[in-house]
């Protein structure tokens, strides 16, 4: 009785371990590229699957496609062939763009440091003459 205690122990841990080693892993990167695809909008420069650069110029979430404009050539994909976002473009709301006001004042160890070390054209041409 004790060792088909044992082996049915054993079987439940690799079990446990199969799902923390794989399935759970695989249901993140799922869970990642879905919520990629939900917040692409036209401006996104993207990577199709294949390498392909380009920039949206639309979604139809209907037919589940994107118009990439590719240098001025729009081609259509599946959003499945849109391997990922390399840049998201700029907000288009004028308040999203605005700085705040951490964002817009240097902090005071930059100023200093700006201050201190005063450009002198004198020293690169010493650097260029000892070359």
């Amino acid at each position: 009785m004790n060792s088909g205690m044992s082996s049915i122990i054993m079987i439940v841990i690799l079990f446990a371990l199969m799902y923390f080693m794989m399935i759970r892993p695989q249901k993140k990167s799922q869970d990642k590229k879905k919520q990629m695809m939900s917040a692409m909008k036209p401006g996104d420069e993207v990577v199709t699957i294949g390498g392909l650069h380009g920039v949206i110029s639309k979604i139809d979430n209907t037919k589940q496609t994107a118009e990439l404009d590719i240098e001025g050539v729009y081609l259509t994909f599946d959003l499945r062939a849109i391997g990922r976002v390399v840049n998201q473009s700029a907000p288009t709301n004028v308040e999203e763009a605005k700085p705040t006001s951490d964002e817009a004042k240097p902090s005071s160890e930059e100023a200093e440091a700006k201050s201190e070390v005063p450009y002198n054209e004198d020293e690169d041409k010493k650097d260029d003459q000892t070359k």
